[in-house]
């Protein structure tokens, strides 16, 4: 539905839906590509695997179901609710998975997900796929901002997005809802006007400390 706007559309309709949905090189030899039928066992797989159930409480429950999902996907890709991307070594293995959902072209925003593998962890192919997805987002679209969430409980997501550049921005107080209940959410953006980020850490009790030059 289009919207009565004071401001034009930063990015115009079409500005996904006009191509088909890309597939993105990677750092480390490591390939962004659109979910395939033939990718419907790992991704079921992936699911089973605790730590992953314990951040993502969205899950398929068989492989028609999968199959259900990757349908969605082509749907938000064409009607530019979002893109979700395989992330492969070289376009064949899969390693993990990156989303861009919350998609608002009018604005120029998207929120971020990913998950990786047990077997990938540990090798940076988050950093790289989350890098690799920014850069085409705000550099090759126009994307002005991009965000994403993460329990404060979830240290290795939060190095993840530190590492590729994603500010922190505060605690959102009880804002997710895992299995063993609420969590209080990190929030974590980039923005294409502000400088470089040269260091993040991680401070006492999980806070973020930021050097920006």
């Amino acid at each position: 539905m289009t919207r009565d706007l004071s401001t034009p559309p930063v990015l115009p309709p079409g500005s996904l839906a006009r191509s088909p949905q890309p597939v993105l090189p990677a750092a480390g030899g490591l390939s962004l590509r659109p979910w395939q039928p033939d990718d419907a066992a790992a991704f079921l797989s992936a699911y089973q695997d605790p730590e992953i159930r314990r951040w993502h409480t969205r899950r398929p429950a068989s492989k028609a179901r999968v199959l259900e999902w990757f349908d969605r996907y082509r749907q938000d890709w064409q009607q530019e609710r979002g893109g979700h991307w395989a992330v492969t070594r070289d376009g064949g293995e899969v390693l993990g998975r990156i989303a861009m959902g919350s998609v608002n072209l009018e604005e120029a925003i998207a929120g971020i997900g990913y998950w990786v593998l047990p077997a990938a962890r540990g090798a940076g192919v988050a950093t790289a796929a989350l890098s690799a997805l920014s850069a085409w987002a705000m550099k090759g679209v126009g994307f002005h901002r991009l965000h994403l969430d993460h329990s404060t409980r979830n240290l290795a997501s939060c190095r993840v997005a530190t590492k590729a550049g994603y500010l922190p921005e505060g605690v959102m107080r009880s804002a997710g809802l895992h299995d063993d209940g609420r969590h209080d959410m990190h929030l974590h953006a980039r923005v294409r006007e502000y400088p470089e980020i040269s260091s993040i850490k991680l401070g006492r009790g999980g806070g973020l400390a930021a050097s920006i030059g």
